[in-house]
């Protein structure tokens, strides 16, 4: 029986099935925040297991790339070692035959030419020694990423099951919204409103940028332009604010470690983690945040009072 939309079954006094009632808007609404609340720590997860493979895998491609380079020089030294003793034994033969010896213009040139190859090639094979033993630590380096890029591959198809099954129940949270009259798909395109508040500085060019999002809808792993999920508005305003933040809410708690402030000394443009970090807002100010709050809701501005989250911290970029 569907999670979203399905409604318990009791027995009447005369042993009838008969349907719950229909539910309200405030019961719907409800009954999505929970949803959402989960969801918002699943697709955090799978957030992060995301950013983490995408951080093996350039790691790995970088080291990857260094290798067969270095696979290419070694075999470039490798043929001039080839190639210079086969000179220095080409010359060698002429030296010790008689012929060689008396057709030589020169003897004392011809043998100093020799040494200098000889030399030259004894050069080349230890800088192939060392190129060999520089790979072979590449090598090494090269195959540790690599099997850190399949750990992460591996984090990323865990959470994604989880996370389809969790996003199938808000879409039919959003169907229930629908046939309610309650869904609000927002607008894409929105030009926002104009930040009025007091912030200056950086706060203030991250406060403009949220402001002239809202309207916009709230998309799971949407960090714009069309549309934004918690972190990836946090993430777009304080970039715009030059400040580059991680991706996910997690993340963005860890980074602050060290920029932690008190709920009750908040400032315009600090981060409000509320939900078990499952989610984070934008202090404005004047009592009030913005934020993209979950699916079927837009970016918007609300009293902190009227937020009805369980505050976590908050931290200061």
């Amino acid at each position: 029986m569907s999670v979203g939309i399905a409604f318990g079954l009791v027995l009447s006094p005369m042993g009838a099935a008969v349907a719950d009632p229909k539910p309200t808007i405030s019961q719907a609404k409800a009954k999505l925040e929970k949803l959402n609340d989960k969801a918002d720590k699943v697709v955090d997860q799978y957030n992060t297991a995301t950013e983490r493979y995408k951080k093996a895998k350039s790691t790995y491609v970088k080291l990857n790339d260094s290798y067969k380079r270095k696979l290419e020089t070694v075999a470039d030294l490798r043929a001039q070692v080839i190639n210079m003793a086969v000179d220095s034994y080409r010359l060698g033969g002429d030296v010790i035959s008689l012929p060689g010896l008396i057709g030589a213009g020169n003897p004392e040139d011809f043998l100093s030419r020799l040494a200098v190859a000889g030399q030259m090639s004894q050069e080349r094979a230890q800088k192939l020694a060392a190129f060999d033993r520089e790979n072979r630590g590449l090598k090494a380096e090269r195959d540790k990423a690599q099997e850190a890029l399949e750990a992460a591959d591996r984090e990323r198809d865990g959470v994604e099951k989880e996370r389809s099954e969790i996003l199938k129940l808000i879409a039919e949270q959003k169907k229930l919204l629908k046939k309610l009259g309650a869904y609000n798909p927002g607008n894409p395109s929105s030009a926002g409103i104009k930040y009025t508040g007091s912030a200056s500085g950086n706060a203030a060019a991250v406060l403009r940028f949220a402001y002239a999002q809202v309207g916009k809808p709230y998309v799971y792993g949407g960090t714009g332009p069309g549309g934004f999920d918690c972190s990836g508005l946090t993430q777009a305003a304080w970039q715009a604010g030059g400040v580059s933040l991680p991706r996910t809410t997690w993340q963005q708690w860890a980074w602050g470690a060290d920029r932690k402030v008190s709920l009750d000394d908040l400032q315009p443009g600090d981060l409000i983690f509320s939900e078990g970090l499952g989610h984070v807002s934008i202090y404005a100010g004047n009592g009030e945040i913005v934020h993209a709050p979950q699916t079927g809701d837009v970016i918007k501005v609300v009293q902190l009072s009227d937020y009805g989250r369980t505050l976590a911290g908050a931290v200061r970029p």
